[in-house]
């Protein structure tokens, strides 16, 4: 990520005298254009770098130059290092822990025991609990087609199993509700669409560029209440037992709650109703059931009569 790369640099060159630009390339994988693209970028934030010529040269900041530390408060480094953590966590990967590690190194050593409790008093680790191979491969692949503005070509089966082969301009990693989402604009649709990486499988990034297009954050689909129309939210009531109970806490919170006698509870929320939510209310297992509506109510009833059919002696698909 860009902004990765324009801080470690900045690290970088306040420790060193000079670097060849082709060593910075070669550093942080890019061109020798991104380098002095990304020198620029750090001018304009009011950092003083100087490009040398000649033998000897390089890139370098201006002499007697040394960052107000001023400008980064103890807790404005706290934060940035538990940003890191969290970055680490989900995206994974050796530039961001390269980073971090740079990061924590400016910490005078007199400092670094306090800084280190400071930064693990909270931490948010955005990773599952299996093996997470398969989703990191994918998202380096998603990386790699974002940094080289390339086509993403991937194998894609909707909600309802559907299976599309798709080429797309990926513009954005979205990562919401513990998922991973690619933002990418894809021409045979003519739009952006959102593609969930779970679903995804093959990607391989083409050599066909693409330039980048103008996104409005005011129109993106993964803001709340966007991802589906009003129209398809429905409200429903489940019913919790004593045994079930830690369940709704954990999925919609203490105050959703409602007890209506001794050792039952109610929690009434809406939600589009559709093969997620079904999936959804049997993975609770038998100490839950939907009280409203009728209809769902009777569906997940279908439902569980058919997979209790399908452990019947004998059955088989």
């Amino acid at each position: 990520m860009k902004i990765e790369r324009l801080l470690s640099i900045v690290i970088l060159l306040l420790k060193r005298n000079r670097i060849q630009a082709k060593e910075l390339a070669d550093l942080y994988e890019v061109s020798i254009r991104t380098i002095y693209r990304d020198i620029e970028a750090i001018s304009l934030a009011g950092i003083p770098v100087v490009t040398y010529q000649g033998a000897g040269g390089g890139i370098g900041l201006m002499e007697g130059y040394r960052l107000d530390r001023s400008i980064l408060t103890d807790h404005d480094i706290k934060d940035i290092v538990m940003g890191l953590q969290s970055l680490s966590s989900s995206l994974g990967g050796p530039n961001v822990s390269r980073l971090l590690h740079k990061f924590e190194s400016i910490i005078p050593e007199s400092e670094k025991e306090q800084f280190s409790v400071r930064t693990t008093q909270f931490i948010v680790d955005h990773s599952g609990w299996g093996n997470q191979a398969v989703q990191e491969a994918k998202l380096i692949k998603v990386k790699e087609a974002m940094s080289q503005a390339c086509t993403l070509a991937f194998t894609y089966r909707n909600a309802e199993g559907t299976r599309t082969e798709r080429n797309v301009e990926p513009h954005t990693l979205v990562l919401k509700g513990q998922q991973w989402f690619v933002y990418a604009y894809c021409p045979d649709r003519e739009q952006f669409r959102l593609f969930k990486l779970s679903r995804m499988s093959e990607p391989v990034v083409t050599e066909t560029s693409f330039t980048r297009r103008d996104l409005s954050y005011e129109v993106l689909p993964w803001n709340e209440g966007r991802m589906t129309p009003s129209r398809d939210v429905q409200p429903f009531t489940l019913q919790f037992n004593r045994n079930s109970k830690h369940l709704a806490e954990d999925w919609f919170g203490v105050e959703a709650l409602t007890e209506q006698e001794e050792g039952i509870y109610t929690v009434s929320v809406p939600f589009p109703e559709d093969a997620w939510l079904y999936g959804f209310i049997l993975s609770l297992g038998p100490d839950v059931i939907v009280k409203e509506p009728a209809h769902l109510r009777d569906k997940i009833y279908q439902m569980a009569l058919r997979i209790a059919s399908n452990y019947e002696a004998g059955q088989e698909f």
